[in-house]
């Protein structure tokens, strides 16, 4: 295991995180010590409320190679008995990273700056968006090493792309470009300009308004495909009764009312 300080950077300006996954020389490959600090990076960030949107992105020329190939190897090496335990260990770990960033209480961008192979894909189809720059590409690559997809994969990419086109990425572990990408929903956006920027722009634009209700909606909207109406529905009366409740309901109510009265 490396020394992984260093291995996520976090800077925060105008309310917006940016995440970036800093270790250019192994195209920012995930491994044990970096998906810890990865998920208590994500929790710190979901804490802070000065903090009203994040956007994840890769330093170098990739956006994430996807599993360290180093802890392959050492998960080959151990002991047989210890093979079944580890790798359950390590799953859950995993798990762990993408569920919180995908649960985050904050809108989330992946600003995908390049290559996104294996856990890198599922890691940026773990944001609620997905923005392109020129050199940004997708491969579900698991299949090639002999695996399936660990990190979300399986859930998300039907979610976005629809059932016969997810297995058809997983099944050819083919790259997709970043046109590509936009075309069959796996992207939602290409960066004019710098993707930093754009990503950060577009952050801004999605915490205009109460975060409060954001918060709620998104915790909703994640689970909209997997639950009937009448849950949605429970669950959406339960989040509006909150609503009602706070400043920000009553401050643009009254606003909107005022507006009304000098006409």
């Amino acid at each position: 295991m490396h020394d992984a300080r260093g291995a996520i950077l976090l800077s925060v300006s105008d309310g917006i995180a940016t995440i970036t996954l800093n270790r250019p020389e192994k195209r920012n490959a995930i491994d044990d010590a970096t998906r810890i600090i990865l998920i208590d990076t994500l929790e710190q960030v979901n804490a802070d409320d000065e903090v009203r949107a994040v956007v994840l992105t890769g330093a170098g020329s990739a956006f994430c190679a996807g599993g360290d190939i180093a802890g392959m190897k050492a998960r080959l090496e151990a002991p047989v008995g210890r093979v079944g335990i580890n790798g359950w260990k390590r799953q859950k770990s995993t798990h762990r990273a993408i569920q919180t960033m995908n649960t985050i209480d904050k809108p989330t961008i992946a600003a995908v700056n390049g290559p996104a192979s294996g856990l890198g894909c599922d890691l940026a189809l773990a944001c609620d968006f997905v923005m392109v720059g020129p050199g940004a590409s997708f491969a579900m690559a698991y299949r090639k090493r002999g695996l399936i997809p660990d990190g979300g994969g399986l859930y998300f990419l039907p979610r976005r792309v629809g059932l016969p086109r997810a297995k058809e990425l997983i099944y050819s572990a083919r790259t997709v470009d970043a046109e590509e990408a936009l075309a069959i929903g796996l992207a939602d956006r290409a960066a004019e300009g710098d993707l930093l920027a754009a990503a950060r722009s577009w952050a801004s634009e999605l915490t205009e308004g109460s975060m409060i209700a954001m918060s709620l909606a998104k915790s909703i909207l994640n689970r909209a495909l997997d639950l009937p109406a009448e849950q949605i529905f429970a669950l959406g009366s339960e989040a509006q009764s909150i609503c009602y409740a706070t400043d920000e309901h009553r401050d643009a109510v009254r606003a909107f009312l005022e507006r009304g009265s000098r006409k």
